[in-house]
């Protein structure tokens, strides 16, 4: 029994590690790397490990980060099976279709601006993303194990991140010796209205854990939530817009909770106009309401009596590329959301442009921004950026309430990690160097931190 990793590690995205065990390899996600140029060039390096050779992959989540090389593994001859729960299948559809369809699009405006033999070339194509989804298998079921092969069983447990997310609990049996593996995805927010609260298992031998917020507490939330209110209601008095880089699954979901709750309670007015200018994040509302099975008790509670929690009066959904480019005409009183929740394409892009040099304008950041994207350069104070080959000034409010992320914050990491008996060894991923550092001088035992391509004997 080996298990060895291969992205997310000392890094926060590109989150890919994998089981052998019986002569079968079990890869658990297999996600994009996100930033700058460079980091497209290491999405495009070798897997470290023969895709043709793995037999399953178990997929937590159906973020980018965690499934967006799944086309790269098919292109390069992976034909075993994925597994995964509902939810994360159909979102993981939409996420692989609109990543292939922006590579190609940024595809296509790079050769448009350097000419085509500049050979920007997208990792993989929409017919590729459509490929992936013949791989997609049995159906995981919170709690219910499944027994991929001889001396292999996986059980998926409710991470509480997002919609479908799962830690997975992995027992294997090989010549008489016995190891439980838990991996944990990402681990979501204890106490949040939509998502239930996330499930360790009792004990494990091994947890491979994330560490994206290891050295930090997060904002309270209920006055995160009051300092969203505020912020839209200041911006909205001095005549500006508020544009949310948006992720589109769970935050935008969870950002329309609170402005239909905001309008409702009287904290936001019934005027307000919220434009969801994401397609993928307008399928991905449409999903959230197919999967009662993943919600809190409240949320389903508002299911129950027909009450959709996602839905506000003077709520646009944008569809169409044609629609997004009207919202430029409405200059003040209104939430734009749009994708992507880094800035590293999609919609985002041209409504910073139009909003970035006014100063009666807010943008406001509610979740992580990697090093070396768009958003991280914004948060952290750049007078200018460059968006579509032109510099920008920054000009407008820069906002950061770290109190909706969808990751558990330091506190909650340490509890999950305790909560699970044993002793286990822990190996720490997905997260930056110095956090890892950090959050491994709060465990107690023994603690790893593996580099790309790192094996270790279970």
């Amino acid at each position: 029994m080996k298990i060895s990793f291969h992205g997310a590690d000392r890094g926060v995205t590109g989150s890919c590690h994998m089981v052998e065990c019986n002569g079968k390899k079990i890869l658990i996600d297999c996600g994009l790397y996100q930033g700058g140029r460079e980091i497209v060039e290491e999405n495009a390096e070798p897997f470290g490990f023969d895709p043709a050779e793995i037999d399953h992959v178990l997929l937590t989540h159906a973020h980018l980060d965690h499934c967006g090389r799944l086309p790269l593994l098919v292109k390069q001859g992976f034909r075993g099976e994925i597994v995964t729960t509902s939810a994360t299948r159909e979102l993981a559809r939409i996420v692989l279709l609109d990543s292939a369809h922006l590579q190609e699009e940024e595809g296509r405006r790079h050769n448009h601006h350097f000419g085509e033999k500049s050979g920007s070339e997208p990792l993989y194509s929409i017919l590729d993303a459509f490929y992936v989804l013949d791989f997609f298998g049995r159906t995981a079921i919170y709690g219910k194990p499944v027994d991929l092969c001889q001396g292999v069983r996986a059980t998926f447990l409710d991470a509480g991140h997002i919609l479908g997310s799962a830690s997975i609990f992995l027992e294997l049996e090989e010549k008489g010796k016995r190891r439980t593996v838990l991996f944990s995805g990402d681990i979501g927010n204890s106490g949040r209205p939509i998502l239930r609260d996330p499930v360790t298992p009792e004990k494990a031998d091994v947890v491979v854990m994330e560490t994206t917020y290891g050295d930090r507490l997060h904002k309270p939330f209920e006055p995160s939530v009051e300092e969203f209110y505020q912020a839209v209601k200041e911006t909205f008095e001095q005549g500006g817009n508020v544009v949310i880089p948006t992720f589109a699954l769970e935050r935008a979901q969870e950002l329309l909770y609170f402005l239909r709750e905001g309008v409702e309670k009287g904290r936001l007015s019934r005027s307000i106009q919220v434009f969801l200018d994401s397609p993928m994040a307008i399928s991905a509302t449409e999903i959230f309401e197919k999967h009662p099975e993943c919600y809190g008790e409240k949320t389903a509670e508002m299911f129950r009596k027909r009450k959709d929690p996602f839905h506000l009066q003077g709520l646009h959904f944008t569809r169409e590329a044609a629609e997004s480019i009207a919202i430029n005409g409405v200059s003040g009183g209104a939430v734009i959301m749009a994708g992507a929740g880094m800035c590293t394409g999609g919609r985002i892009r041209h409504h910073l442009v139009n909003s970035l040099e006014r100063k009666d304008c807010a943008i406001i950041f509610v979740g992580f921004a990697a090093i070396g994207t768009l958003a991280r350069k914004i948060i952290d104070g750049a007078g200018e950026v460059r968006i579509y080959g032109r510099e920008v000034p920054v000009r407008a409010r820069i906002m950061t309430i770290n109190g909706f992320s969808a990751h558990a914050d330091q506190a909650e990491l340490l509890s999950w990690r305790r909560s699970i008996g044993g002793n286990p060894l822990t190996f720490l991923v997905h997260g930056e160097p110095e956090v890892m550092g950090r959050f491994a001088s709060l465990l107690g035992g023994e603690v790893r931190m593996p580099a790309r391509n790192e094996s270790f004997e279970l």
